[in-house]
């Protein structure tokens, strides 16, 4: 049987049909809306109605469209409507991780760690920025050519970040980092080869014992991802206090005070930093505090507080390696504007940090912890760290992917003592040197 091609040009014209077809009809329909009874019906029946009402105005245009074409096309109208348009067969989409539009006629995103370009469109630059003034609006953000860049979480919690003209020179650039509302749980990380069940054990006995740690990483390392499952080591009787530019942790406890910093008004004022935050936190009673990430001057304040009666706080931040981790929290200790000198700095964060947890995306898309270091003290003006785990690369396999295993070293923590204390009994066969887990 022979395929029929139609060519390219018959496709686009066809396509271009069909975004003014549906144009048209959303004309009509915002037209025929009563917005006075639309604020008295609930989500699902307003949309059961407005979707009667969109059959309605399809059955008027003399366009012949075919069931699947006349059933897109009602969806796509009320997505436009209700939703986030264009975005919304994406966010639909449980196994895409990233969303990436560069303009309005280019947009990619991540599935199951590959990059790939989507056939998702919008009409025009003006159209994107509808679409992104819907999202923000909805946290209080806003952003115009006077503040051309906003931050912002989305309603199921993924990270939303847009950057507009005349800054964007090919019209509005969106990265939207994806959180389900369904996080992944410790039993899906160890599926995913994450880390080992022995790691597993160690990072709860010091999550119990009030450890402090800094979880490090690059960009999509699974950073926040990591912070969220640890979490729910925390027992549920803690007093804990988040600190976040967007809010994305998604914490289990029931004793827990989410903090939110806020940008400056269009005149410049009335900003609240991370900085701000954590010294109002240290007011408030916490017995944890969680920053969502360290980026600045608020370094110096979280280490305070790790130092003075809040241990077991946890933070993340970026860095390629446990060693460069700590460089960049010099570097962030000096942005508060201290003359601090390097040896006091370095005591500091020695005394302040237990334990390092490095997370790496590695090639192919796989994300792993690949050292959990401990910060054992100072000797002279050197910070001296140990790796009790780490997680060596062996190669790329034929799809591309990295595949390694996970070693350990042979180094029983020298802060095992204070897991006992705190009722945490480890096997010494968990510290002995090895070959943990293979890819």
């Amino acid at each position: 049987m022979k395929t029929l091609s139609i060519p390219s040009r018959s496709t686009d014209t066809k396509e271009s049909t069909f975004e003014e077809l549906k144009q048209r009809i959303h004309s009509k329909l915002v037209d025929k809306l009563d917005m006075s009874r639309i604020g008295e019906l609930e989500g699902d029946v307003l949309r059961r109605e407005i979707r009667l009402v969109v059959e309605h105005l399809c059955d008027t245009e003399d366009t012949l469209l075919n069931r699947s074409e006349r059933d897109r096309l009602i969806d796509e109208v009320l997505d436009e409507t209700f939703g986030l348009g264009p975005l919304e067969i994406l966010l639909k989409d449980p196994t895409i991780s990233d969303i990436l539009i560069n303009g309005p006629k280019n947009v990619y995103c991540e599935r199951r760690g590959k990059m790939e370009k989507t056939n998702v469109t919008f009409r025009n630059n003006d159209h994107l920025l509808q679409i992104v003034d819907r999202i923000i609006s909805k946290v209080g953000r806003r952003v115009d050519e006077t503040c051309p860049m906003v931050d912002a979480r989305m309603a199921d919690g993924s990270r939303f970040n847009a950057i507009i003209p005349p800054l964007a020179l090919d019209g509005a650039a969106v990265s939207i980092r994806r959180f389900g509302s369904n996080p992944l749980k410790l039993e899906d990380l160890l599926n995913f080869k994450a880390f080992t069940p022995e790691m597993v054990m160690l990072l709860e006995g010091a999550i119990k014992a009030r450890l402090n740690i800094i979880i490090s990483g690059g960009t999509g390392s699974g950073k926040t991802t990591l912070l969220n499952t640890l979490s729910s080591f925390i027992p549920n009787t803690d007093r804990i206090v988040t600190i976040e530019d967007a809010a994305e942790l998604q914490l289990q406890q029931d004793h827990v005070v989410r903090l939110e910093t806020r940008p400056s008004n269009i005149e410049g004022k009335g900003a609240i930093s991370a900085t701000d935050l954590v010294r109002n936190a240290l007011r408030m009673r916490p017995e944890r505090i969680i920053i969502g990430e360290c980026r600045g001057p608020e370094t110096l304040d979280m280490l305070q507080a790790m130092n003075t009666g809040h241990e077991g706080s946890m933070t993340t931040l970026h860095a390629n390696t446990p060693r460069d981790a700590l460089a960049r929290m010099e570097t962030m200790i000096m942005m508060a504007g201290f003359e601090l000198p390097l040896k006091a700095m370095r005591t500091q964060i020695a005394s302040a940090v237990d334990l390092i947890i490095q997370a790496n995306r590695l090639q192919g898309g796989p994300r792993k912890i690949t050292h959990i270091t401990e910060v054992v003290g100072m000797e002279q003006d050197t910070v001296v760290m140990q790796d009790i785990y780490s997680y060596e690369q062996d190669g790329i396999d034929e799809n591309g992917r990295a595949y390694g295993r996970f070693v350990a070293h042979g180094i029983r923590p020298t802060f095992m003592p204070r897991l006992e204390s705190a009722g945490v009994r480890l096997p010494a066969s968990a510290f002995r040197q090895r070959i943990m887990l293979e890819d």
